[in-house]
């Protein structure tokens, strides 16, 4: 079996990272209901004129990888990390992670990536706005008690899913939360729950809503896990 292969991102992978993300985020039912005015092919060509602006976005803070296939350079699944501010750099100046940094672009490029990005026009369902805000009101509230390596995306392609994929992509950020000596938040959708439970996060809350309403199952259930760095005893 081929050995997958962590990179860090750059504008190049835009048209193949949006192929990959709104895929495997089409999965999912409830996802899908924000977006029921477009298709799958739509939406993809859309991101892809939008991806440049979201990988150029808070350089300082960002990290991205995808994880590709060393013998064909497919990019198999992608996730994007968010460092606190006071961590993203080290004390001796260098940037934390900085194998997982977007090349930086010219002020002439970074004006044209927003230009495109501005003039590509999405067509969301905002129906289910106040699911969302719901949502975002714990994870909000959990966020603010302590600095955490929040994992904010990850994204494994339908079919590469049970690869070991996303597991290869999790615990490069927990290798990195260990250096940094940051616990991890992350937010998940009910497919990932198994995974991060398995990698030993915690369920700190658990918020299930009812969407039916807006045409959905009944069931909108979002996890906000923890991962805890273990307690170093002193010898």
């Amino acid at each position: 079996m081929t050995a997958f292969t962590i990179a860090p991102c750059s504008l190049a992978d835009s048209a193949a990272l949006s192929r990959n993300n709104m895929s495997a985020f089409w999965e999912i039912p409830n996802w899908v209901l924000a977006w029921r005015h477009t298709t799958l092919e739509e939406h993809i060509d859309n991101m892809t004129k939008r991806y440049p602006r979201r990988l150029i976005s808070e350089p300082e803070t960002s990290r991205h990888q995808k994880v590709v296939d060393p013998e064909t350079g497919r990019l198999l699944g992608y996730a994007r990390w968010l460092l606190p501010a006071k961590y993203a750099v080290l004390a001796n100046g260098e940037p934390a992670w900085p194998e997982a940094m977007v090349p930086a672009v010219s002020p002439e490029e970074e004006a044209e990536i927003k230009r495109v990005a501005e003039a590509t026009q999405l067509n969301p369902n905002n129906d289910t706005d106040p699911l969302d805000d719901a949502v975002a009101v714990i994870k909000n509230k959990i966020m603010a008690r302590k600095p955490y390596l929040c994992l904010e995306y990850l994204a494994v392609h339908p079919e590469n899913k049970g690869k070991g994929v996303a597991t290869l992509l999790v615990e490069s950020g927990m290798k990195q939360a260990e250096k940094l000596g940051l616990d991890i938040f992350i937010l998940a959708c009910k497919p990932a729950w198994g995974l991060y439970t398995r990698l030993g996060f915690r369920v700190e809350e658990e918020l299930v809503q009812d969407d039916s309403m807006y045409g959905g199952d009944g069931e909108f259930a979002m996890r906000y896990y923890i991962y805890d760095q273990p307690i170093q005893s002193e010898m």
